[in-house]
């Protein structure tokens, strides 16, 4: 920074000027700051200056205001006085004498003497318009020397008693009105130069307070926004003393020096974590591209052997003997259990990705919790719950699908922690932000220190033995993701003993919204499979294996082939028409499960065309869903692969 010394002799002049030292050119100070802010007094002197101006203004239009009211007033009892005895005895010619003298005066320009008796004299000009005239009233009494004539009337009172008449006196108040103005101007014109003066004089006393410190101001704005290399360039030039503003702007510039040192340390030391932070970034995303792989491989190899599995544990089932049965159904538990617990998992990566989007539609909550109801009834009846729906005829806009994983979710976890006898509501209702949707429960209720974690992955508040049948601690995970991409959030209420109650708002559907159609209900009873003709496409040999024998068990006839190429030539055959194809996503050869899903529709669009596959990647469902395939995603429950069987066999026979 460069420093200036103090200027000395005849350089050393009043005020804040400029020198130039280099580039840029320093701002001279002298004196200091308390003679500055002494000299900035002088704004009071200004105010009192200004208060005793509008104070004597004040008094001068009172006392003009006084003057003509008592000009007026003497006037009207002037006349009053002189008109006593000629009202008294009627006589109108002495009356109108009385009031012309009183208008050659000049004071008053109209004269009005009038009595209850009839007597009216008037003298002056009558004004239509009485905005300009001011009038002044005087009773007309007897004097004493009246009462004694010989004129005066028996029973007369004395002087002073009630009025014999009453004169009224106009006064112009133009010439008033214009002395008032010109008063009234005089004093806002010393007024006027009072301020001038006082803001001539503070304007020029705050410029040499106000210059120094918006040199500072400008430079602390820069140093605030990283140019750390500003100075403010203020140096003392007096010899009486230090400047506070030398000073302060001095204190400034060794700030900024330090800041410029601390500046080059962090940025080196920013660098060196910038580094370390790509390293790491670098190893996140290899670390994410290995759990995408996992969770591809996961997806079809996991999936695969447990659906070949469920097939032949399916399979084997009716003929187990009575000693081998009870570890068949074991087994088949265990696999579902597999099933459900992998498709959560992926679910949640899918949820994690944002990669699933929502169908947003009119959704009737009547219908919804209709369904909902034919779900849970059986589990509810069985643990002796009593489950109430209560939709109110409201309707939402939201994904269907992702609505009713959410109500279900809610619902089975309601009716896993409700005591037998106990209630379980299900209820909708208006809010301000659009419609609530609850369900509540009086079971054990929640601890507060665990409601900020039921959300989360695994966690489970009474399951500390891992009992699979009692959950794996994802629902609610899944439903809070689900609630996000919904663009709403899942609040719980709960106390111990007490129940809970979870609770979310999604928007209100309009009535212009369009329904979407019902969907055609399911037989009531399952008809018989056989005869039913299938074909069956995949390049896994246990999954063919296992889907003839289940498939022939139920009474199908049931055609393999493992190609894609082969499947497409046997549907174009003409000689078989299938009535299901139940098709594998990867297949051996060219061509995948899509390409034989699209040749079913074309050669033989009677076909229920369904694909069966282990691969859930976001690339895969998006394709799916823009050719509108059905997929049954491995491992596919049998009792699940019959229902879609027989509803398709009920469809051909009806």
């Amino acid at each position: 920074m460069s420093a200036a010394r103090p200027a000395e002799g005849p350089a050393a002049a009043a005020g804040a000027q400029p020198h130039r030292t280099g580039s840029v050119s320093e701002l001279v100070v002298r004196g200091n700051l308390q003679r500055d802010l002494f000299r900035l007094g002088v704004v009071p002197c200004a105010a009192v200056a200004l208060a005793l101006t509008g104070w004597f203004t004040h008094n001068r239009l009172q006392t003009l205001e006084a003057a003509f009211d008592a000009e007026g007033q003497a006037v009207a009892r002037q006349v009053a006085a002189m008109s006593d005895l000629s009202l008294y005895a009627g006589d109108v010619p002495a009356l109108q004498n009385v009031a012309n003298a009183a208008l050659r005066g000049g004071q008053v320009m109209r004269v009005e003497i009038s009595n209850s008796a009839g007597v009216y004299v008037t003298a002056g000009p009558k004004t239509e318009s009485l905005a300009q005239l001011r009038m002044f009233t005087s009773p007309v009494t007897l004097r004493e020397a009246s009462r004694a004539s010989a004129f005066a009337p028996e029973g007369s009172t004395a002087a002073g008693d009630a009025p014999i008449g009453l004169v009224q006196t106009f006064r112009d108040t133009t010439a008033y009105a214009r002395e008032r103005s010109r008063s009234l101007f005089a004093g806002i014109g010393i007024a006027l130069v009072a301020l001038l003066a006082a803001w001539a004089s503070v304007r020029h006393m705050a410029r040499t307070v106000a210059r120094p410190l918006r040199r500072v101001s400008r430079t602390v704005a820069a140093l605030e926004a990283g140019h750390f290399d500003m100075r403010c360039e203020v140096v003392e030039g007096g010899t009486r003393g230090t400047h506070e503003l030398a000073v302060l702007a001095h204190d400034i510039d060794r700030l900024a020096e330090r800041l410029q040192r601390n500046r080059q340390v962090s940025e080196e030391r920013v660098r060196e974590a910038t580094a370390v932070a790509l390293q790491r970034m670098a190893e996140a995303e290899q670390a994410a591209l290995s759990r995408a792989r996992f969770l591809a491989a996961a997806s079809h190899d996991l999936r695969q052997p447990l659906h070949a599995m469920g097939l032949f544990i399916d399979g084997l089932l009716p003929t187990a003997t009575p000693a081998q049965r009870p570890s068949v159904l074991r087994l088949q538990e265990s696999t579902e259990f597999m099933g459900v617990l992998l498709d959560d998992l992926l679910e949640i990566s899918r949820l994690d990705a944002q990669v699933l989007t929502p169908a947003i539609t009119r959704v009737s909550l009547a219908a919804l919790f209709d369904q909902l109801e034919a779900l849970h009834a059986a589990a509810a009846a069985e643990s002796r719950i009593r489950l109430r729906w209560s939709d109110r005829g409201l309707a939402v806009r939201t994904d269907a699908a992702m609505l009713q994983r959410i109500v279900g979710n809610l619902v089975t976890n309601a009716l896993r922690h409700a005591p037998a006898g106990g209630t379980v509501l299900v209820a909708a209702r208006r809010s301000a932000a659009g419609v609530r949707i609850e369900v509540r429960d009086n079971g054990v209720g929640i601890a507060p220190i665990h409601q900020g974690r039921i959300f989360e992955e695994f966690y489970q508040v009474a399951n500390t033995e891992r009992d699979r049948r009692r959950g794996f601690g994802l629902g609610l995970a899944i439903c809070a993701r689900i609630a996000a991409l919904l663009g709403t959030r899942i609040t719980v209420r709960s106390a111990l003993q007490a129940g809970s109650t979870f609770a979310f708002t999604l928007p209100a559907a309009r009535a212009a919204d369009a329904v979407p159609p019902e969907p055609a209900p399911l037989a009531a009873a399952p008809a018989p499979l056989a005869g039913l003709r299938c074909l069956v496409v995949d390049d896994d040999p246990a999954i063919l294996d296992g889907s003839r024998a289940l498939l022939a068990q139920w009474g199908c006839e049931v055609e393999c082939v493992t190609t894609s190429v082969e499947a497409i030539a046997r549907l174009g055959t003409g000689d078989i028409h299938f009535d299901a194809v139940l098709c594998d996503l990867q297949l051996a050869g060219d061509g995948d499960g899509v390409d034989v899903i699209e040749a079913a529709r074309r050669l033989q669009p009677d076909a229920l065309a369904v694909l069966v596959s282990g691969a859930t990647g976001p690339e895969v469902l998006q394709r799916l869903r823009h050719g509108g395939v059905m997929l049954l995603t491995k491992p596919v429950a049998p009792a699940k692969l019959r229902a879609l069987l027989t509803t398709r066999r009920h469809a051909r026979v009806v």
